[in-house]
């Protein structure tokens, strides 16, 4: 009886456990566009997604000059040429992870290979460049509404991996990150004063410094504005074109009620309306 149950609480555990640990790492499909890096230990496994949410450029409204500089950035990387890493840091709604995502689309029969990577999971960031750099395929490495808290470590394989480890660089990986925030870490008023505090940094210029040395290793930096409204309804027009939903005045109106009882204009709006208006139109409104 006593080996029964404890072989039955065994099997419980072992139940729990599955749900918990990451399956066991498989071989990789490297015929995929994009994929997702998953932590495991110090070591990962990239999962391959086998339909990216992707779609053109010329869906995006009102990021003209941030198009054309991260294309050229992405255009010297596939043809081999020196190329920087990619900080894009504005206001939320405004298309900086899209625009990562429609390179894809753009640039994947040329090679471009997508990677998702979590926040939590760039401890193992040098495993992942371990995995890749004598892979034919040029990776972006892409590092979604990035922030790091006071106290928070993981932002220091991502410092290394940039261009402050020993190792070169690999010549087949990039980093593009988005981020709400310009430096990637909070800052504080008193950070500006002449003291911290009584417990406070002696150094604080040297705090400051270690703050800011991370955004500093992305070599172009991009900033996204507040939309206006002609902004937003451009927008809301590339979206419903892409969804063969005519953009009349009932749908002008509609979408400017929409950004009001949100409080909101941006692309990311747009995007949502879009969304609802194309779902509860009636046929015939549909564009053939």
């Amino acid at each position: 009886m006593k080996l029964a149950a404890f072989l039955q609480k065994a099997y419980s555990v072992l139940d729990r456990l599955d749900l918990v640990l990451p399956e066991k790492p498989g071989k990789t499909d490297w015929n995929a566009l994009a994929y997702r890096w998953h932590s495991v230990g110090k070591k990962g496994i990239l999962e391959s997604l086998p339909n990216p949410h992707t779609f053109p450029l010329d869906r995006l409204a009102a990021v003209g000059t941030q198009i054309e500089k991260l294309k050229r950035n992405t255009e010297q990387f596939l043809a081999g040429r020196s190329a920087n890493n990619v900080l894009m840091s504005g206001s939320r709604g405004t298309g900086k992870s899209s625009l990562v995502k429609a390179l894809l689309h753009e640039y994947a029969d040329q090679g471009l290979r997508l990677i998702e990577v979590d926040k939590s999971d760039l401890v193992s960031l040098p495993a992942l460049l371990s995995l890749l750099k004598d892979r034919p395929e040029k990776f972006i490495v892409f590092c979604d509404d990035l922030s790091f808290e006071t106290g928070d470590e993981t932002y220091k394989a991502l410092k290394t991996a940039l261009d402050g480890g020993l190792s070169e660089r690999c010549s087949n990986v990039l980093v593009y990150a988005t981020s709400n925030r310009r430096h990637l870490m909070p800052e504080y008023v008193d950070e500006n004063g002449g003291t911290t505090g009584i417990r406070g940094e002696i150094h604080q210029k040297e705090a400051v410094e270690e703050k800011i040395s991370l955004s500093d290793r992305f070599g172009l930096w991009l900033s996204f504005y507040p939309f206006d409204q002609n902004d937003y309804l451009q927008a809301v027009e590339n979206w419903l074109g892409d969804f063969g939903v005519d953009f009349d005045e009932t749908a002008r109106k509609a979408a400017l009620q929409w950004a009001q009882t949100r409080g909101n204009r941006s692309g990311r709006s747009a995007w949502q309306f879009a969304c609802d208006w194309a779902g509860r139109l009636p046929e015939q409104r549909v564009l053939d």
